[in-house]
């Protein structure tokens, strides 16, 4: 007798005596385009999550494809268009592997908007700055060790609006698989995307049949597909053609902090045995924009969110959700008048060397 079991963020397997079957076939799912404006970047989120503690010239412009998951009717600035009840991101839908989009109970509980919390009150574009940006890519990389995660959001700057995001379990190369699974369960365990154990028992007998499943271990891949897919996706929205320098078109880069691109970037590229891409050249440390516009220091995304008066949503130090807490930081900062400018740049005859252009930073 077979019994159907349906795994948490995973797709459904069924179970009998003699065989196992878990299909976890990649369906791509269709985005399509959100044009949403609704509460403040300050207040249009849901109740905060957390786990741990914090670590410490213009041309003409391009349109880029802007698209999400799901569409939201259109609301006014009064209508509160977030749910009141939070809901985690589905992870596979992130990796682009999510089957179970027709499943109520799995859309229950989880959501696969990506803007939800990222809409912006019209009337606070009235003091966005012109930028000599025309799009912002939020990235905040994960592991200290070798790169574990890739998220990526697009802002876009004259709307503000959340147009796309970029999402990859990364699988280290140079550990052996004992450490890898250490690395993953160190890393992973407590927010719910490390490996997990589900028994069943066949014929109501005590014969409990272990199944090990997990969105990392589904769908890491190399960091160097990860950087091909990336450098698609890019292609894609034409922010980037490597037949024109590799360097980004009219976009640039957002990091807390110049450790992603300063140190871990150029570090996994050497273990993955790659060339360090012509887009991670240069970058904006939104600390020191942080630091140079409100004229106070922030040593990290959660010090920004506290003195903005901006709960954390998600799960800190999940990637993923981090960089949509530092898009939230970023849209805030731009309503407040700011502007984005270029803070490290990295020197083309000597990789190692970057020279940070504002007087006043955070070290």
């Amino acid at each position: 007798m077979a019994f159907l079991a349906r795994f948490p963020l995973s797709s459904f397997c069924i179970v009998s005596s003699k065989s196992l079957v878990i299909p976890l076939n990649p369906l791509t799912p269709i985005r399509r385009v959100v044009r949403t404006f609704s509460v403040s970047a300050s207040s249009s989120v849901p109740p905060t999550i957390t786990d741990k503690a914090e670590d410490n010239s213009p041309s003409s412009s391009v349109t880029l494809k802007s698209t999400s998951t799901e569409i939201t009717p259109l609301v006014t600035a009064t209508t509160t268009a977030v749910s009141k009840r939070w809901k985690p991101i589905c992870l596979y839908y992130t990796q682009e592997k999510c089957t179970m989009m027709d499943d109520p109970l799995h859309l229950e509980k989880f959501t696969h908007d990506l803007s939800s919390g990222l809409q912006v009150n019209v009337a606070d574009l009235e003091n966005v700055r012109a930028q000599n940006l025309d799009y912002l890519l939020v990235l905040d990389l994960e592991g200290k060790v070798e790169i574990l995660e890739f998220p990526v959001i697009i802002i876009d700057t004259k709307t503000l609006e959340f147009v796309d995001f970029f999402h990859r379990f990364v699988r280290p190369t140079k550990m052996s698989e004992k450490r890898v699974e250490e690395y993953i369960e160190g890393k992973y365990g407590k927010i719910g995307v490390d490996r997990y154990v589900i028994k069943l028992y066949l014929n109501s007998s005590f014969c409990p049949l272990t199944l090990i499943s997990s969105v990392w271990h589904d769908t890491a891949i190399t960091f160097e597909e990860v950087i091909q897919q990336f450098e698609i996706w890019m292609t894609n929205h034409h922010l980037w053609e490597p037949e024109h320098g590799g360097a980004l078109h009219r976009a640039a880069f957002v990091t807390c902090g110049n450790w992603d691109l300063k140190t871990k970037v150029p570090q996994q590229c050497k273990d993955s045995s790659m060339k360090l891409p012509p887009y991670f050249m240069e970058w904006i440390n939104l600390k020191d924009i942080y630091l140079n516009f409100y004229k106070r220091r922030a040593t990290g995304m959660v010090t920004m969110m506290k003195e903005l008066n901006m709960p954390l949503v998600g799960k800190h130090h999940l990637g993923i959700d981090d960089t949509k807490n530092i898009a939230r930081v970023l849209q805030r900062i731009l309503v407040d008048g700011a502007l984005m400018q270029i803070t490290a740049r990295r020197s083309s005859s000597s990789l190692e060397k970057v020279e940070f252009l504002f007087k006043n930073r955070i070290v």
